[in-house]
């Protein structure tokens, strides 16, 4: 299992390759398609981000209420394909060096990820519960009319993960 900390480097990315299983600390974003859709239109009208994505790993959760006591319900990862028409605009604009989800990615996307030096994570979709014990720590960030789909910045320890798609383009999801 190779040990990743936030935010991540080029070079760093570029090393990975697919299948293999990672573990990520430091600090990851969250956002699903309506949460990119309103940072794009943000990047459209020259505005600031709320988060600099630069380097970082955004994601794909929509996180269940905290119990008491916990930072974070359960995070179990969204089917990545919503995000698919923004992302390559995101990554080309923002920076962005990581996804996490689940499910493949389409051709657009895993294109962009070969330009910019951008791995695609999977999560265990179901394990929701389980992720959620590597969340230390769960802030706002933007939109908090979206509710659970709102932008927010994560602590994770030993976060589990496997490269699906590497950023050359190497996919689990192309293997037979």
């Amino acid at each position: 299992m190779k040990k990743l900390v936030t935010p991540l480097t080029e070079a760093v990315v570029r090393d990975l390759r697919a299948g293999d299983a990672v573990a990520v600390s430091g600090v990851i974003y969250t956002g699903r398609d309506a949460a990119h859709k309103k940072l794009l239109a943000m990047l459209d009208k020259g505005e600031k981000l709320p988060a600099d994505l630069k380097d970082q790993i955004i994601y794909f959760v929509g996180p269940c209420p905290a119990p008491p006591g916990r930072p974070i319900g359960s995070a179990g990862p969204t089917t990545s394909y919503r995000m698919d028409p923004y992302s390559p605009s995101l990554i080309a604009q923002t920076g962005l060096r990581g996804m996490i989800g689940k499910g493949n990615r389409s051709k657009e996307v895993v294109e962009a990820m070969k330009k910019y030096g951008v791995v695609y994570f999977a999560a265990t979709g179901g394990a929701g519960a389980l992720i959620a014990q590597r969340i230390r720590k769960c802030d706002l960030v933007a939109f908090p009319e979206l509710g659970p789909e709102a932008v927010y910045r994560l602590e994770v320890e030993d976060f589990p993960a496997v490269v699906a798609i590497d950023s050359e383009g190497n996919s689990l999801y192309d293997k037979k």
